[in-house]
């Protein structure tokens, strides 16, 4: 289905550009708000995701498989505008506010809650291998195209990911989150 889509879009028919899109978003804009902490970022980063796809769609190869195309453009998006954010810090906002965290949306998963804070606590380097394995379920292969690394590094950092996150969780639920 998804290649019959791809040739009609490669043919600039917008209907079906945006029938990808409706397949695509909801899920993206939940990977880019794992990957970015922040939702204004998280929902740039998927539309500029969906404008590259769509400037780059002749350049797709369509015996391959899209998800792993379109996700490794997504987390370009995010990895770039985190880069640029991390640059930019409202001085005005700090000076008002101190931190404010409430900008951030933790995605409240009640019962997942622990988790989620010990998963935010991991570098992006580990962060963003268990974000798309665990919560995209792509294999270390796929994750190893999107990220553009060798297998055997995403294996590692997955394993060292899944390492720290047993040390979190139970310093976490031991009471303690500032160590680590």
């Amino acid at each position: 289905m998804e290649n019959e889509l791809i040739i009609k879009i490669k043919s600039r028919d917008r209907a079906s550009f945006e029938e990808l899109y409706n397949i695509y978003a909801e899920q993206a804009l939940r990977v880019a708000m794992a990957v970015t902490k922040d939702k204004t970022s998280a929902a740039d980063a998927v539309q500029e995701a969906f404008i590259r796809v769509y400037k780059n769609i002749d350049s797709f190869d369509e015996s391959k498989d899209f998800k792993p195309w379109f996700y490794r453009i997504l987390i370009n998006e995010c990895s770039r505008l985190l880069s640029r954010n991390s640059k930019a810090i409202l001085i005005s906002d700090f000076l008002e506010n101190g931190i404010d965290n409430s900008r951030y949306d933790h995605y409240n998963f009640q019962e997942y809650e622990t988790l989620y804070k010990a998963v935010n606590k991991l570098k992006d380097i580990n962060r963003i291998p268990i974000i798309l394995k665990y919560l995209r379920g792509f294999t270390e292969s796929e994750i190893a195209q999107i990220l553009d690394i060798n297998i055997n590094t995403v294996k590692s950092r997955l394993f060292k990911g899944r390492e720290k996150l047993k040390k979190y969780l139970g310093l976490l639920e031991g009471g303690s989150e500032n160590h680590g």
